[in-house]
């Protein structure tokens, strides 16, 4: 599901403008360049503040421009960023999440151009932060969830399918051969979608350039195929698969031994103190296709209501858009980084490989306004189906349902 991403030469041309300003041109943007009295308001959080203010510092004494550095907590970020950049009042660029950007791209942030530092990041970061074919934010980390399993039951060898995963499981002499957190009744389509994708049967369908469309792809053959598992393997089937199973439930029977295998984010890693050899894998094909896992990637915007446009497309690309500032951010908030070869030299950790080749798997969770009508009734009917109710005509209800909801 990897996509070409097409990019301007925006980039390039601002890098022109900077380096020939100096002649004083009568363009607002040669002016903006040229004035070393400028100042760019960056919005960011506590964890990433000392990394930002490193390369600010050598914005600041490259360009004699100014970088003003605003802390604020993360939850606010969003909000905030959306009720003040129409005022004028918002920052020139602030971080933030990917799926924030249905919201964003409203008028509210720019397009940026990487020109040829594009090659620099994981194609899944920059997919995520592209919509209609559009780039929108640098990105700088990423993360997803992979199969997590104890290697003193059932080895550091990855299963290539469901089948040799529950095999695996049962005979390891563990309680249970697997166990997966479905929020209790509520359902987690979040955590079961690399199983999902493995069937062909995507939340919506993405086009030519990455960006996701508001076309269901959970229809079909392809979404029958995976309910009619979910079923199998539901509390009338094998009982792999439980209702009766949420977030610390999950982590206490992984932890404990009572399950060798499990599928969890970086984030739950330390919950597992017991178990004293872990290994972390790509998530095994349950439908034959190539499991593909949400991916979240937080980055840097653009706002569209900067007076600094160019310095700050400046500051993004080259000042924040390197391997030294990358690592910053990186040792300041580590998260899998997007920026391909650190990525790379951070995986000679293990456990991060695995969560890194999981998400070279992935796709972006969709960022698109209408992934906000599907929540509620995808989880919805995976529980009932788990619970034992008819897949296939629990699934095509609730896909109708989704896009009745996302046309509406």
């Amino acid at each position: 599901m990897r996509k070409q991403i097409a990019l301007g030469a925006l980039a390039l041309t601002a890098a022109v403008v900077l380096a020939g300003c100096a002649g004083g041109g009568s363009s607002d943007s040669g002016d903006e360049a040229a004035d070393s009295s400028a100042e760019l308001v960056v919005w960011t959080d506590e964890e990433r503040q000392t990394a930002v203010k490193d390369a600010a510092k050598a914005f600041e004494e490259e360009t004699g421009a100014t970088v003003k550095i605003v802390k604020k907590n993360f939850e606010d970020l969003r909000n905030d960023f959306i009720a003040q950049v129409p005022t004028g009042e918002g920052p020139d660029i602030t971080v933030g999440a990917h799926d924030w950007l249905g919201a964003l791209a409203a008028g509210v942030v720019d397009t940026i151009d990487l020109g040829d530092k594009a090659s620099e990041f994981e194609s899944v970061a920059l997919e995520a932060m592209t919509y209609d074919g559009q780039l929108y934010a640098l990105p700088y980390s990423l993360e997803t969830i992979a199969l997590v399993q104890n290697v003193d039951l059932v080895g550091a060898e990855a299963p290539a399918t469901w089948d040799e995963m529950i095999q695996k499981g049962v005979a390891s002499g563990a309680e249970r051969p697997f166990v997966i957190n479905t929020a209790g009744e509520t359902g987690d389509g979040y955590t079961m979608y690399g199983f999902q994708t493995s069937f062909g049967a995507p939340v919506f369908v993405q086009d030519a350039s990455g960006s996701y469309t508001t076309d269901v792809g959970m229809g079909g053959a392809a979404g029958e195929a995976f309910a009619t598992w979910l079923g199998a393997n539901g509390t009338a089937g094998t009982g792999c698969i439980s209702t009766t199973v949420d977030y610390d439930i999950n982590n206490e029977l992984f932890n404990s031994g009572q399950a060798p295998y499990t599928i969890q984010g970086p984030w739950a890693i330390s919950a597992y103190t017991d178990v004293a050899n872990i290994a972390v894998n790509p998530i095994p094909s349950a439908g034959g296709e190539t499991a593909a896992p949400f991916v979240g990637v937080q980055g840097f915007y653009l706002s569209s209501q900067s007076k600094n446009a160019l310095l700050a497309q400046e500051f993004l690309v080259n000042y924040l858009g390197t391997e030294e500032a990358q690592r910053a951010l990186y040792e300041a908030d580590p998260r899998i980084p997007a920026w391909s070869t650190l990525a790379t030299e951070v995986s000679s950790d293990p456990i991060i490989a695995g969560f890194l080749a999981s998400a070279q798997n992935g796709v972006p969770m969709p960022s698109i306004p209408e992934m906000g009508s599907v929540w509620d009734l995808w989880n919805a009917a995976q529980s009932q189906i788990i619970s034992g109710a008819d897949p296939v005509s629990t699934w095509n209800t609730m896909v109708q349902d989704v896009q009745t909801a996302v046309e509406g």
